[in-house]
């Protein structure tokens, strides 16, 4: 008995002439072009909504939308896997009419419309209301910690900072101790002493990274936050789990209860979710438009060992 084969990569196969005939009926793309259709993209603040009369031709930034929508869908967020979308996926060959724009321009289409996409977010947000999907009774909030790019050595806070430059001045006044040592005394034969040069080059990495180092200091002085982050500036050193922190974003979330669709969101450095609760329940009742709402919230307690 042989396996389950397929067809010869040599025969000849008449496939559907347009590509239409590959996108049932139901399938999400079509959802994400007519919404997308719908949208007055000029008065939600996208770039480059009206073409220029001049110039090279743009890519229309409802094309974009579409193919950020459907990355968003699919859990495909690099520009780099999109760019390769729009040559492999025939769902997406569909909503974009077969377009491929590289990578970078997807990602300045991100980059550059960060405050429209966010009213897209909230014109859909309207639109289940519209549509009956939200039940208006009950939502439920929660913040998430989504990971930043900054790593854990590049966040500081006063106290660390402190440490830093405490351990820099030992390591500098060691190499000076050491400079002086090779002056004073004898050079033994059996162990050559250290070089002068490389000992002032590295007293000088070390002197222009303690400056910078006090640099960051001064400015949480100044500015009275608790801490800075060198690559995601707005990013902060959270609890993650029980026992170990990241440096995160903190996105506070109020979801109804019908359908489980979420009805307001907010991206904030704050680590804990007290301070939003209230927020994000009034803004909840607003965009619901409600007279009443109830609201619950998860409250974990952790001690301290």
């Amino acid at each position: 008995m042989d396996y389950i084969r397929g067809l010869s990569r040599n025969q000849v196969t008449l496939f559907p002439e347009a590509i239409e005939d590959y996108i049932t009926a139901d399938n999400p793309v079509r959802f994400i072009d007519a919404f997308v259709s719908k949208l007055n993209l000029n008065e939600l603040g996208f770039q480059r909504a009206e073409p220029n009369e001049t110039g090279r031709p743009a890519y229309d930034p409802g094309d974009l939308l579409r193919l950020y929508l459907y990355g968003y869908l699919n859990r495909v967020r690099s520009s780099r896997l999109l760019e390769r979308e729009t040559k492999v996926n025939i769902e997406v060959m569909w909503l974009l009419g077969k377009l491929s724009p590289d990578f970078k321009t997807i990602a300045d289409f991100r980059r550059d419309n960060l405050k429209a996409l966010k009213q897209v977010c909230r014109e859909f947000t309207l639109l289940c209301r519209k549509l009956g999907l939200f039940g208006g009774q009950l939502v439920a909030v929660d913040g998430s910690k989504f990971k930043a790019v900054n790593g854990r050595r590049r966040n500081f806070n006063r106290a660390r900072l402190k440490q830093a430059i405490h351990a820099l001045d030992e390591k500098i006044n060691g190499y000076l101790k050491s400079l002086d040592t090779a002056d004073r005394e004898d050079p033994d034969p059996d162990q050559p002493p250290p070089n002068a040069a490389d000992l002032q080059a590295k007293i000088a990495t070390l002197k222009e990274r303690k400056a910078k180092y006090q640099s960051l200091a001064d400015e949480l002085k100044t500015s009275g936050a608790k801490q800075v982050s060198l690559t995601d500036k707005d990013a902060r050193s959270m609890i993650v789990h029980f026992n170990s922190t990241d440096v995160c974003y903190n996105v506070p979330t109020a979801v109804d209860e019908k359908h489980q669709l979420i009805v307001e969101h907010e991206v904030t450095n704050d680590p804990t979710d007290h301070a939003h609760l209230a927020e994000m329940a009034l803004r909840a009742k607003e965009t619901l438009a409600v007279e009443q709402l109830e609201v619950v919230a998860a409250v974990i307690t952790m001690a301290r060992r």
